[in-house]
């Protein structure tokens, strides 16, 4: 007869796992230790930077000025890489405990499957006709014992497995939130790696412009009405609509979503930049054309996204199977980092869309729509708004919280850079109302 006793072992991990996740402890602390050298050396690049700016505005100072913001922006970079590395490490160690406990439920089941077989076996040969075969006693008592043991071993198995799965879920949570920061750190990268390349531009265009002469720079500094002009007419790019618009076309939107919410026409629009600025991928996934992997059904995360843009495509009358969405991102690897699906200019993931809606048709009186400029400006306002850009003071924050739902400082290139940009958006529009 089966016992409980002679089940297998349960699963253990090997000497050689256990070498293998101390390792990675090992790489996180040594990652920290020069993240946090690296650290202290942007605050001293932008401490300088505060000293060059308040200087007199020359050539000079310009050129150091671009200088020490490109040394900053490349320590910037490296840690954001080490933060990769770290979270990457921590992904490994994550989907370790994961595979850990899976081959862990699997092992209960082979014992659960143990079990019921011998209780099968029990079922066949009633307990009355063991007793009766046992020659005394003391050998039936025996055998009652057993079969107890049968059934409170699977019990037990039981619960274990209750329990193991309760720390799947646990650790499958802990997963999408890693995966989420994953793909947080890689957006700021790509801010970053932009701005360095802007400020790399900027200081080789500047040298042509002015041939290094200190007269000619301020030459290029007093000519506002040129200003005026490039500004007037500069593209606002916001990719995921089929047009392009002027900066100034861009203000009158800014500037009646402002109207409705309370939100700085220059802070709308940089948010809107950034996301822009951001969108290397966006609307380049579930296009008319596109392969089976760029599919909504795809790179849109099943249990939150999908269901909602089916009902929003529904709504508006167009094909959910060609209207464009984000792709996923992907790390250095090509390994896809989290999901796609957000909508439009101001990047709306379809389950949030859903939450603004209704509060965009409420205020243009029409159907709301994600893919049109004026409704993502619009939702794109009223969800600042909330997030605390009602003034200025609140605008770094809310820029945080419409990036990553927090104000986490491991993102705040993030925030830094919507209000440097805000200030010369800020600028922009002043030229344009002097005119």
């Amino acid at each position: 007869m089966l016992m409980v006793a002679l089940l297998p072992p349960i699963f253990s991990v090997s000497a050689q796992d256990n070498s293998a996740l101390q390792q990675a402890e090992n790489e996180k602390i040594q990652l920290q230790q020069q993240l946090d050298e690296i650290e202290k050396q942007i605050i001293q690049y932008e401490e300088q930077l505060k000293t060059i700016t308040g200087q007199k505005n020359t050539l000079q100072n310009k050129i150091k000025q671009l200088q020490n913001q490109q040394a900053a922006l490349n320590l910037q970079i490296k840690a954001t890489n080490l933060q990769i590395a770290r979270l990457d490490t921590q992904l490994k160690q994550t989907q370790f405990s994961i595979d850990e406990n899976i081959a862990r439920i699997e092992q209960y089941q082979e014992q659960m499957a143990q079990i019921i077989r011998t209780i099968d076996e029990y079922d066949n040969y009633p307990l009355m006709y063991t007793i009766i075969d046992k020659d005394n006693l003391s050998d039936a008592f025996d055998e009652i014992e057993r079969r107890s043991q049968v059934f409170t071993g699977l019990k037990d198995v039981l619960s274990k497995v209750q329990e193991t799965k309760k720390q799947l879920d646990q650790q499958a949570e802990i997963l999408s939130d890693q995966q989420d920061e994953a793909k947080n750190l890689l957006s700021v990268k790509i801010l970053q790696q932009q701005k360095l390349s802007g400020s790399v531009g900027e200081q080789r265009n500047l040298l042509q412009q002015t041939k290094g002469v200190e007269k000619n720079y301020q030459t290029v500094l007093t000519d506002s009405k040129k200003k005026a002009a490039e500004v007037r007419t500069r593209l606002y790019q916001l990719l995921g609509v089929s047009t392009q618009i002027t900066f100034g076309e861009a203000v009158k939107i800014a500037q009646w979503a402002s109207e409705q919410t309370g939100v700085r026409i220059a802070f709308l629009l940089a948010i809107l930049t950034q996301e822009s600025n951001l969108g290397k991928n966006v609307g380049t996934c579930n296009r008319p054309g596109d392969p089976p992997e760029k599919s909504w059904k795809v790179v849109m995360k099943p249990s939150r996204d999908q269901q909602p843009f089916l009902a929003i495509t529904a709504e508006l009358g167009m094909d959910p199977n060609t209207t464009p969405v984000s792709c996923p991102m992907r790390d250095s690897k090509g390994n896809r980092i989290g999901w796609g699906g957000a909508m439009g200019p101001a990047q709306f993931i379809p389950s949030t869309w859903m939450g603004y809606k209704n509060k965009v048709t409420e205020i243009t009186g029409m159907l709301a729509n994600p893919w049109d400029i004026r409704d993502a400006f619009i939702a794109a306002a009223i969800k600042l708004k909330a997030g605390g850009a009602g003034s200025v003071s609140g605008e770094w924050a809310a820029a945080m919280r419409y990036f990553s739902g927090s104000t986490n400082t491991k993102y705040r290139f993030y925030g830094d850079s919507v209000v440097a940009l805000a200030a010369q958006y800020q600028n922009d529009i002043d030229t344009l109302n002097a005119q």
